[in-house]
Formats: C-alpha cells, sequence, structure tokens
C-alpha cells in the first residue's frame, strides 16, 4: 500500500490500474510488481562467461549441434563439422 502513495514507478503502476481493475486487484499487481523486483536483485544470476580466456584448439560445438549431429548419425550419415573462415 507504501509503494501505491509514492511518486515512483509502482505508484504509477497502481493509479493506471486501479482505474480499470479496482482497488484490490491494483494492491496485488504492485505486490508482484516488487516481488519480481526483489526476486532479480536476491536470485544470482549465471555467472558471467571470461571474455580473457584463452581459446580452445577445438570450435565449440553448441549443445543443439549435438543433437544435431546425433539425429544425422542415427539416420546413417557422417558429417564432420569444419570452421569456415572468420567473418570480420
Amino acid at each position: 500500500m507504501g509503494a501505491s502513495l509514492t511518486d515512483t514507478f509502482l505508484g504509477e503502476r497502481y493509479r493506471r490500474i486501479v482505474k480499470r481493475r479496482g482497488h484490490m486487484k491494483a494492491l496485488v499487481a504492485v505486490a508482484r510488481s516488487i516481488l519480481v523486483i526483489v526476486w532479480h536483485h536476491v536470485i544470482p544470476s549465471q555467472t558471467p562467461v571470461s571474455r580473457t580466456s584463452a581459446p580452445t584448439s577445438t570450435p565449440s560445438v553448441s549443445i543443439s549441434m549435438k543433437r544435431e549431429l546425433r539425429k544425422f548419425k542415427a539416420l546413417g550419415y557422417d558429417v564432420t563439422l569444419t570452421p569456415t573462415a572468420a567473418r570480420g
């Protein structure tokens, strides 16, 4: 309820929703917004990928690419991946 009285994003959100949906639904919507904000601050995100790590000698193949390779092998094909020239 306190957030609805402020001149912030949450207060404006409350005032927008209360016009169309009513007091209680607007309060629940603002409470949910607060929970989402807290969730994103409390839960740690995935660890960032280090850009300083040395490149590997073999090209990295994504999980989806590996899945597709298995499908080709199941069909009886032998697939070899070769890296193309670097785009620049």
